[in-house]
């Protein structure tokens, strides 16, 4: 019996907890954004 793998991937998920709406609603994701547009990423969110 072999365990099961962390990664299982779902396109919702991703985005509702990595994604722009989810960042900017919490002070510590507009930091986030806020260092990564200092730093000059093309994309700041998934």
């Amino acid at each position: 019996m072999s365990t099961k793998r962390n990664w299982q991937p779902k396109k919702r998920k991703r985005v509702r907890t990595h994604g722009f709406l989810a960042r900017s609603a919490s002070t510590s994701g507009k930091k986030v954004l806020r260092r990564r547009r200092q730093k000059g990423r093309a994309k700041l969110t998934v």
